[in-house]
């Protein structure tokens, strides 16, 4: 494998001292707000992204300036939980270095936005005091491990979210440089020699996602995940987990070699397998992944070129045991259930929804104040969830009615009146920070959400409850092909259409008009919505009578989640 060409990005992760670089020399350059070429991909280990607010950068470029550099910074933060502590260094942290925002990942972290070169390192040195790390955060690495946002029904799925916690430890980078250049750590005679066991010299092809659901609730779209886990619990035990392999969203505009795919079940392994299998499914990933065509680098592309059943014989070889026949399980939605539930424990948890995973203070909005209002009084702990969403978790009965004074002071429980769609979209970033936006998506739903809430209201539909996902670009950070209705950027104002998926994640939607304006969107919508209000079946979800009436194009790659045998 060394004579094979590979990617100018394999050559910088080679030559880079595992993940230094020049990051050093660049960070304390006075004379730019970006860092180098080379070093802007390494700082993706790190957990920042360099970026540039692009709704400055003719009028900069008029002037003779630099783009207005800033970086975005990501946490790994295993299944979205932190502690009220934890939550309000992160809005010190917004309010303090970054721009004033605290931001919701679709991978159940935050994202802080606009921090400065000069202020990179005390954030990131912030954030770590909090207990909490940026490294692996991003990166061709196992990024941020999810698991489903409220496991309190029984013991068992606690534990399901203890294994998120020990996979996202067990599985990131070895290491030394991040200590190095955030924390301040001193060099260890030695230190370059250091190894990494598990990723090598040149980590992975591409990025590395693991998903953990509980059935029924499949809110983190565990086939979206390159490894997802199905937790398999019977009588209040967790028994093991479904093992799937080969999930991925991202494709690109005209290349039919690119697509998105849903993860292949592949068989069941107890709990005590699990830290190996994941080791085993990287590892296999890490041989024969692409890394010459950073298109065709995700484990999806390997597994289709491997075989599925080729893959599966080669981890197990690996591993050392055999895979045991899948359990039998079932999903019943992928969205977040708003209000609150009490857990088996007595505590209570509240869910609320956050528009775009968007936390700000605007003039009749003040939502990050409220957070931190709650934060300084909560007794449980907060958890992000996969579609953007806050729960309020782990609250003593004795204190719900103060949670609920103070959210509905700080307006914070719009979702107790809210139409069904706006309760289930999910939106990327896209512009002005993003570099790969094609068009707008997080600014776009304010916009659209009241055009689309007119339609449904004239045909009778308003509370019915329809997955809406935004994307900015092909890539699918929003995971845009698993929504009943999907918008893609094309271009400023023009977007592919998408529907038809399930209301469980088990279905990809497919193209029903390509590179399309507001206007012909919301006739084609129109259009769907009323044959949904005449011909539907009782209790018939909007992405289900999509497939059933036959109003969608044919499908080009396999739409199902499937089981492998």
């Amino acid at each position: 494998m060394t004579d094979t060409p590979v990617s100018e990005f394999e050559r910088i992760k080679a030559k880079s001292r595992f993940l230094r670089g020049t990051l050093v020399e660049s960070l304390a350059d006075p004379v730019t707000g970006a860092i180098s070429d080379d070093d802007n991909k390494l700082i993706k280990f790190h957990g920042s992204y360099q970026q540039d607010d692009r709704d400055l950068r003719e009028e900069r470029r008029k002037q003779k300036l630099e783009p207005a550099y800033q970086f975005m910074v990501r946490a790994r933060l295993a299944g979205g939980v932190l502690s009220p502590s934890q939550w309000l260094s992160f809005d010190h942290i917004a309010r303090t270095w970054a721009n004033g925002t605290l931001r919701i990942t679709t991978r159940q972290t935050f994202q802080l936005h606009g921090v400065l070169k000069h202020d990179l390192k005390r954030s990131i040195a912030a954030i770590n005091d909090a207990l909490i790390s940026t490294v692996a955060a991003c990166g061709d690495v196992n990024r941020n491990v999810v698991a489903s946002a409220n496991p309190v029904a029984t013991p068992a799925h606690r534990l399901a979210y203890r294994w998120a916690e020990r996979l996202s430890e067990h599985l990131k980078p070895k290491t030394r440089a991040y200590h190095e250049i955030w924390l301040d750590e001193k060099l260890v005679a030695g230190g370059e020699e250091e190894s990494e066991p598990l990723y090598g010299p040149t980590y992975l092809p591409r990025k590395f996602k693991i998903g953990i659901a509980v059935p029924p609730t499949n809110d983190v779209d565990v086939f979206a995940q390159d490894l997802g886990l199905i937790a398999i619990i019977e009588h209040g035990e967790l028994l093991g987990f479904n093992v799937a392999i080969g999930g991925g969203m991202g494709a690109t505009h005209g290349d039919p070699t690119t697509y998105p795919r849903l993860g292949s079940v592949i068989g069941f392994v107890v709990p005590e397998q699990l830290l190996r299998t994941a080791e085993g499914v990287i590892e296999v990933q890490r041989d024969h992944g692409d890394r010459q065509e950073r298109k065709h680098a995700r484990l999806k592309y390997t597994i289709d070129r491997m075989g599925l059943s080729a893959f599966k014989a080669e981890l197990e070889q690996r591993i050392g045991f055999t895979l045991q026949p899948s359990r039998t399980y079932h999903f019943d939605h992928n969205g977040d259930r708003y209000g609150w539930t009490e857990g088996d424990d007595g505590r209570w948890h509240l869910t609320l929804q956050i528009e775009s995973g968007r936390l700000a203070d605007a003039p009749d909005q003040p939502h990050l104040s409220g957070l931190r209002a709650i934060a300084q009084e909560h007794q449980g702990d907060f958890r992000l969830t996969c579609n953007q969403n806050l729960i309020i978790a782990n609250v003593p009965a004795a204190h719900r009615a103060r949670v609920d004074e103070l959210v509905a002071e700080y307006k914070l429980d719009g979702y107790r009146h809210t139409s069904g769609i706006r309760r289930h979209v999910v939106a990327c970033v896209a512009l002005p920070t993003c570099g790969l936006a094609m068009a707008e998506s997080e600014r776009y739903v304010p916009l659209l959400l009241p055009k689309l809430e007119a339609l449904l209201d004239h045909h009778g539909l308003r509370d019915e409850p329809i997955l809406l996902r935004l994307s900015g670009c092909p890539n699918g950070c929003s995971r845009p092909y698993l929504g009943e209705i999907a918008l893609i950027g094309r271009a400023l104002g023009r977007y592919d259409l998408r529907v038809g998926a399930d209301f469980a994640g088990q279905r990809l939607n497919r193209t029903l008009r390509e590179n399309i304006d507001e206007t012909e969107i919301l006739k084609e919508l129109d259009a769907l919505f009323a044959r949904y209000a005449k011909e539907r079946l009782e209790q018939e979800r909007f992405g289900d009578f999509l497939v059933r009436a036959d109003v969608l194009p044919a499908a080009h790659h396999a739409i199902h989640a499937e089981v492998f045998a």
